[in-house]
């Protein structure tokens, strides 16, 4: 390891900014699906070795992005996969989708390790400082410039639910500052001379116990979950899996829409019984449900007893309304054929459901053609026969504590999405993954129907009770599985708990006894 850490350390600019680059690549594979967190002990420490042997600022924000690069152009290749839809419209925008939107992602990675470069701290000590670096910068991407908080270092522990359930107390920023840490201290105890540092290996050691202390934790969370459903109410989640290239062919919609109706009717292998509600993805219905009344007619006519239809439709201003404007919605519509409760998507796509700076970006949304508008924000629904929800379309369940109205605490959340743009890719798995992460955070269960894949049903310890397979045609009854008793440490204070984790470590790194090893071999 010693040698490893010194030949990393004695690269050349050129080979070690390939190498960051590689590094952060091979990080990626703890990412779902792959879920393989050792991985996070190879790149990590690999990440620090690199940043000791750069000599200016500049060079240290070149390894980060360098780092960044490689983490984001591996785990989001499959954002280009939008643009084959109508690639002989948009192929200009596949650069940007494969590497402008990484690059820009990975100047956050950048600013963190320019950002701790050269401080004069104990070795230990600087590792501390750049785990809170990377820690304060994942959580300003996900909050400057509408956000993008995709695969941050916590979704490491989605599918791991021991790991997952710290999220509870810190939320998912929380869980990553923890983990990068425990990820980055291995470094601490192999300084770049490829000398060993007993105060760093004793620091990984603590690090590691107190990470394992948290899942410890996270289990005995789990051993008291609750399994029960509330009462009298089943789901049908109804999965089409029709290709996006299909979705809105004109010889296809009304046959994509009887679809929709058929599934609900019949249900699939996975059901469990007779549904009292229906839930659709994301603009399932492709048409405005308030011009068409035989719609909405034929949509209740699918609706259970006492019932309704949850669905994903496009609204728009009422007829001769100027300016006309249009939004992604959630409508709800009983047997009456009534449309009873809507819902407007706040957190839109940029360049997808929106281009921002229009008047100087002549040029069509990818997914909507017309720019949608956003909703007023989070809201809960009081919907017939069911608990308060909290409505999710698509994008806005990446958003940690931007989930549930502020004083209106929802009994679950609802996530319809139409992941049919991404194929059969890494996107959708995810997007389930940070999706069940919100269920962690929040106490909630979570319900989730995609056009595609993943659907399914995640209880409010983040444990999946019903998923569909990605790319499979179905529809699946399940049961709504109840909230915690009590709110969650986070559904309280939100990412107050990040910020006391990020103070400690910050404070931790400059209290850290210099006798623990110099920063590097220049001290």
């Amino acid at each position: 390891m010693g040698r490893f850490a010194g030949r990393l350390a004695a690269l050349s600019p050129g080979r070690r900014f390939a190498a960051a680059i590689g590094f952060g690549a091979v990080g990626t594979v703890a990412l779902p699906p792959a879920d393989a967190w050792p991985a996070l002990l190879v790149a990590f420490p690999a990440f620090v070795w690199l940043l000791d042997g750069v000599r200016t600022r500049a060079g240290a924000f070149a390894v980060g992005w360098g780092f960044g690069f490689g983490w984001f152009v591996v785990s989001l290749y499959w954002i280009a996969f939008a643009l084959g839809v109508d690639i002989a419209r948009y192929f200009w925008l596949v650069p940007f989708a494969v590497a402008g939107l990484p690059a820009l992602l990975a100047a956050f990675v950048g600013a963190a390790a320019a950002a701790v470069h050269r401080l004069p701290l104990a070795r230990t000590g600087w590792i501390l400082a750049l785990a809170a670096a990377w820690g304060a910068a994942e959580w300003l991407r996900g909050h400057v410039a509408t956000g993008f908080p995709w695969n941050l270092v916590g979704y490491v522990w989605s599918d791991w639910p021991a790991l997952a359930q710290p999220a509870a107390w810190f939320g998912v920023y929380g869980l990553g500052l923890l983990t990068v840490a425990a990820a980055l201290l291995p470094a601490a105890a192999v300084g770049p001379d490829g000398h060993a540092h007993r105060g760093g290996a004793a620091a990984f050691a603590v690090m590691a116990l107190a990470l394992a202390g948290l899942g410890t934790a996270g289990a005995a969370r789990l051993a008291a979950a609750s399994d029960a459903n509330v009462p009298d109410v089943t789901l049908r989640l109804v999965q089409p899996a029709i290709p996006q290239s299909e979705k809105w062919e004109d010889g296809r919609i009304a046959d994509n829409f009887r679809l929709h109706l058929e599934l609900s009717l019949a249900g699939g292998p996975a059901a469990q019984g007779s549904p009292t509600h229906v839930i659709w993805p994301e603009t399932a219905v492709p048409f405005y449900l308030e011009r068409y009344p035989q719609v909405r007619e034929a949509i209740a006519d699918v609706a259970p007893p006492g019932g309704l239809v949850i669905t994903g439709a496009p609204r728009t201003t009422p007829e001769g309304e100027v300016p006309r404007r249009y939004w992604n919605s959630l409508q709800a519509v009983d047997r009456d054929a009534e449309v009873v409760a809507v819902y407007d998507k706040v957190h839109l796509v940029p360049f997808g459901e929106y281009v921002p700076f229009r008047s100087v970006l002549p040029f069509e949304a990818v997914a909507s053609g017309a720019d949608y508008s956003a909703g007023p924000g989070p809201r809960t629904l009081n919907l017939p026969g069911l608990p308060p929800v909290s409505p999710l379309i698509c994008y806005e369940a990446i958003f940690p504590a931007a989930v549930t109205a502020e004083g209106d605490r929802p009994a679950w959340l609802l996530n319809l999405t139409n992941d049919a743009w991404y194929g059969e890719t890494a996107g959708p798995h995810q997007h389930f993954a940070i999706a069940r992460m919100r269920a962690v955070e929040e106490g909630l269960p979570l319900v989730r129907v995609a056009t595609s894949g993943i659907s399914g049903v995640v209880d409010a310890w983040g444990r999946v009770r019903v998923a569909t397979a990605l790319g499979e045609r179905t529809a699946v009854d399940a049961a709504l599985p109840v909230a915690t008793p009590e709110p969650t440490v986070y559904a309280r204070y939100g990412d107050a708990g990040f910020f006391l984790l990020l103070a400690l470590f910050a404070g931790a790194s400059v209290l850290w006894p210099r006798a623990a090893g110099k920063r590097g071999p220049s001290g």
